[in-house]
């Protein structure tokens, strides 16, 4: 009974129209919902939407300073002895004995090392019995020469006695042509005294060489012979050893990048360090710089020679080095950072651009926008440029001239500039 009723009440609303007014107020009512919602956004995100965003970025400054500005150059080398020599030796043989090893200390004159001589002394003495027979033939050319002037002599007697008639021409021609063949045979006899002599002193000097001498007071480096060792000169002079002939005063060779040439010079301090003492800084002064270049993998590089003081020999040769040369330097100078240098002011966006002023552009999402362009610096790279600082909240520039830099702080030679300004070097945007 009470279902029928209730699909009696149905059917009578559905007559009457009641069902559909009562989904169509459900609709209005959501409808109005909706714009309320909306409303309520506008009210309160288009003033955030539409502030002032210049009140989000946050300026960093660092402050302008006095001090010391010093400008270096970085290169790397290897440390030299300033002079080294290669002992050699001249003759081939036998190594006899090795009167010294490494690190020794010698002597001008001193004994280093001795090849056996006896196929060197057998050759002299063949030399000097050369040269005796030599001179036994002069002796013998000498006498001849007498005996061909004395019969010169009869011969021209005789035909002045004979009224010219004793001796026949030929007879006294032949005469005279012995003569002269005794004359020739002497100056053969001297010529051959004079090429042995040479021989033999030729001989005797390999024989003093097979015996080998310090040519300089100094410490060997090197010593690459040991007794026993066949050492063979024939085409070229075999090196022995190497001495070092003072390790107190040492050369440091760098290469300087030919972007830095410029402004290296002699007479400059340097400083370098070793990686067998990465603590302790050793003092240098340049003393040359060479016109010379070289060119490793595209990479041009120029020698500059640094004098350093090793009284301690704790520095060795070959060890490599990076050196620190001091080019210039300021005292007390005005210096600002290079970051205030690279900085400037952001140029806003232009307003107004399409849909930017629009309600449903502020309230839709859309792709974040760049708000500010950075603006290029003509003047960056000369001398007269501007700084930044804050006043009253505002960015004013500062014109200055630039000086010296570092890398890391610039010299202001001109500018209204005070030591504690603070200057603008970078900015940020709050979160």
């Amino acid at each position: 009974m009470t279902n029928s009723n209730t699909e009696q009440k149905t059917d009578v609303a559905k007559t009457l129209g009641l069902d559909k007014s009562r989904s169509r107020m459900f609709r209005l009512s959501r409808f109005l919902l909706c714009i309320i919602a909306i409303a309520a956004a506008m009210a309160f995100g288009i003033p955030w939407l539409t502030r002032d965003k210049a009140d989000s970025v946050r300026y960093e400054t660092q402050p302008v300073r006095r001090g010391d500005l010093v400008i270096t150059v970085s290169a790397t080398g290897t440390l030299e002895p300033i002079k080294t020599v290669d002992v050699g030796i001249e003759v081939s043989g036998t190594v006899k004995s090795v009167e010294v090893d490494y690190n020794d200390r010698v002597e001008v004159g001193q004994v280093l090392a001795r090849l056996d001589a006896s196929k060197l002394e057998a050759q002299s003495f063949q030399s000097q019995a050369a040269l005796e027979s030599a001179r036994a033939k002069l002796l013998q050319a000498q006498a001849t020469v007498e005996e061909a002037k004395a019969q010169m002599a009869r011969l021209d007697e005789v035909r002045k006695l004979s009224d010219g008639k004793m001796p026949s021409q030929y007879e006294f021609g032949a005469q005279k042509a012995a003569f002269a063949r005794a004359q020739a045979d002497e100056a053969s006899a001297k010529a051959s005294i004079a090429q042995a002599q040479a021989t033999l002193d030729a001989n005797r000097t390999d024989l003093a060489k097979a015996v080998i001498h310090s040519p300089i007071n100094g410490v060997v480096l090197t010593r690459s012979v040991e007794p026993g060792q066949t050492v063979a000169a024939m085409f070229q002079s075999p090196v022995l050893f190497k001495l070092a002939e003072d390790l107190a005063q040492m050369e440091l060779l760098i290469d300087v990048d030919e972007a830095d040439v410029g402004q290296v010079r002699a007479d400059q301090d340097a400083t370098f360090t070793v990686d067998a003492y990465p603590d302790q800084v050793f003092p240098a002064r340049t003393t040359q710089v060479r016109y010379g270049s070289q060119t490793v993998d595209g990479v041009v590089t120029y020698k500059a020679v640094l004098k350093v003081d090793n009284a301690s020999l704790a520095l060795r040769p070959g060890m490599t080095a990076t050196a620190l040369l001091t080019v210039d330097k300021r005292e007390n100078a005005l210096l600002i950072p290079n970051a205030a240098l690279r900085f400037t002011p952001p140029q806003t966006q232009q307003k107004g651009k399409s849909g930017g002023g629009s309600l449903l552009f502020s309230i839709l999402p859309h792709p974040p926008q760049s708000e500010s362009t950075p603006r290029e610096d003509a003047n960056a790279k000369n001398k007269d440029q501007q700084v930044w600082t804050l006043r009253d909240a505002q960015l004013t520039a500062i014109p200055i001239t630039k000086g010296l830099t570092d890398g890391k702080m610039t010299e202001v030679t001109k500018g209204a500039l005070e030591p504690g300004m603070e200057l603008v070097t970078s900015m940020a945007t709050a979160k």
